[in-house]
């Protein structure tokens, strides 16, 4: 690896653990991926209410509450050991699905029970993948590992939404989930070879600190006030949670509804949707990866969440499906533009004995996509999807505008240290 150089795009690769990792994370990103888009369909189309499965997508975030324990336990345990824990469970799960499927028992309450099962665990993985970066890569790569770090997502939601549907049609659910369950047990592989940080970053103290009987519930309480004291930390926080409660759910989870009950589609649209979305997301991934050291983190979040607001505003307006992919491109692209720098700032602001703490906290903000689904249920039943967009639309607009003013002096003063190059 020393071919590539300290500038180069791929210069995260010169460290053997991402090495591993970025692998590891691209194989269960895919299985999300694929999994949601099945599970979505199939509860949509077999329920044939609108509610019932904003519940079930709603059930994949429950375990966004318990995100800070695991941040607490990946710093006590390590993280690579903690993501081996997860997806392993991950594999169990989907080989149960597969075989319910082959045996024809499954049904909309099995799958929501195992989405339940899931969803206890599977919002933490996003936050301890960070976690485990953040650990084992040197800060002059953050920014670069950060965005290359998002491509496992981006392309995940590429691919998987093309292959997910493409791989139904042609094998089938059973053999789908053969292909999921592989991906799992490929990622759990991976991510125990990628090295743990446990041994060779964390000092004598920070070892005898995790070995004593010091109580988690202090470590998260520590956790907690070190963000609320943090004004930097808190502002990204809140602005987590409203793109969260607000711009995810009308970007991932309810294209089923507007690929089925406004556009009147199939599961190609579904999967042309949620690709076109992905794949502008992974342009500006990759964008971010090679000029993103040039732009001012603070601000570059604000202004791009602001824009990923007005291009879903624009989609929920649209017609025409096609120019409807379109506006999905665009808003992607501001989608990562926004949340790869508040990862960068999370990681680089945060000091690494609160580091699996700070972005297990992060990871619980996805809870936001829970009251956002479940709010967004009866509106769309009551008023319509396009009232409903738009209306969230505005709101989260109007809502960062104001984190932007509160914390003016953290996120878009110049000399502030969220916008450090």
């Amino acid at each position: 690896m020393s071919a590539i150089s300290e500038s180069s795009a791929l210069a995260p690769f010169r460290v053997r653990s991402f090495r591993f990792q970025w692998p590891a994370d691209l194989a269960t990103s895919w299985a999300f991926e694929m999994e949601n888009l099945i599970l979505a369909w199939y509860v949509l189309v077999e329920s044939r209410s609108v509610v019932m499965f904003t519940v079930f997508a709603s059930l994949q975030y429950i375990g966004t509450l318990f995100a800070p324990m695991f941040g607490v336990m990946g710093d006590r345990l390590g993280h690579r050991n903690m993501l081996c824990g997860m997806r392993g469970l991950y594999t169990v799960l989907a080989t149960t699905l597969m075989t319910l499927i082959a045996t024809g028992t499954l049904t909309p309450v099995l799958v929501m029970i195992i989405a339940a099962m899931m969803g206890l665990v599977r919002p933490s993985d996003i936050g301890v993948r960070y976690a485990l970066i953040g650990a084992t890569m040197p800060g002059r790569y953050l920014v670069g590992a950060t965005s290359i770090q998002r491509t496992t997502q981006d392309s995940a939601r590429v691919a998987g939404a093309l292959s997910g549907a493409g791989l139904v049609a042609a094998l089938g659910m059973g053999w789908t989930y053969a292909v999921v369950a592989t991906l799992y047990l490929t990622s759990f592989t991976l991510v125990f070879k990628a090295g743990s940080e446990l041994a060779s970053s964390r000092t004598a103290t920070e070892s005898a600190r995790a070995a004593d009987a010091s109580s988690a519930w202090r470590d998260l309480k520590e956790g907690a006030a070190y963000i609320w004291n943090t004004p930097v930390l808190l502002a990204t926080m809140v602005l987590a949670f409203l793109v969260n409660a607000t711009a995810f759910p009308q970007f991932v989870a309810l294209l089923p509804v507007v690929a089925k009950e406004v556009h009147h589609g199939g599961q190609p649209l579904l999967g042309a949707f949620v690709a076109s979305g992905a794949f502008g997301s992974l342009v500006g991934s990759i964008v971010m990866s090679k000029i993103g050291v040039a732009f001012r983190p603070g601000r570059m979040m604000l202004v791009c969440c602001s824009l990923w607001f007005a291009a879903l505003f624009v989609f929920a307006q649209m017609s025409n499906p096609v120019l409807g992919m379109f506006v999905l491109f665009l808003g992607g692209v501001c989608q990562s533009a926004g949340l790869v720098p508040m990862y960068a700032i999370l990681m680089r602001d945060t000091q690494p004995q609160f580091r699996g703490r700070v972005m297990g906290t992060r990871v619980m903000a996805i809870y936001g996509n829970l009251p956002g689904l479940l709010i967004a249920g009866p509106l769309i039943a009551h008023f319509g999807y396009q009232a409903t967009a738009s209306l969230y639309c505005v709101f989260g607009v109007s809502a960062t505008l104001l984190i932007g003013a509160i914390w003016r002096g953290d996120l878009w003063r110049v000399s502030a240290p969220s916008n450090r190059r």
